[in-house]
């Protein structure tokens, strides 16, 4: 599977963007899919997950929770992570990830997903 993910930019703080990840290679609609990011010198970080298929269950962290939404396409093979409100710390580096083994405990665990794309790079202004 190769993912590739768009949409990233400069933004002001409160705005918003749309990021886009288009899978290839397979179609991913028994993947779960994950976004990821990564701020200059810190750790990669989990942002948020939804389920296979129909996509009706997802899992965010904290820090975006009300804020970003993931949704997906499977007729477009495509994954979606909507992000409001956004703040300054919200700048970094974000990356898409998918799995079609990963089970539920492992959704926020980085290594578990065999699959990245290449990053988009978001930086919110204050």
């Amino acid at each position: 599977v190769q993912l590739q993910a768009s949409g990233g930019g400069l933004v002001q703080a409160g705005g918003s963007l749309r990021l886009s990840c288009v899978a290839s290679g397979r179609t991913v609609s028994n993947y779960v899919m994950a976004w990821f990011r990564q701020a200059p010198e810190k750790e990669r970080e989990f942002v948020g997950s939804i389920n296979r298929r129909s996509g009706s269950t997802s899992n965010y962290a904290d820090a975006v929770k009300g804020r970003f939404t993931i949704s997906r396409d499977n007729a477009k093979n495509t994954v979606y992570l909507q992000m409001n409100s956004l703040k300054p710390e919200d700048t970094a580096t974000y990356y898409c990830a998918a799995s079609s083994t990963i089970i539920l405990s492992e959704y926020r665990n980085a290594p578990s997903y065999p699959y990245w794309g290449q990053g988009t790079l978001v930086t919110v202004s204050s």
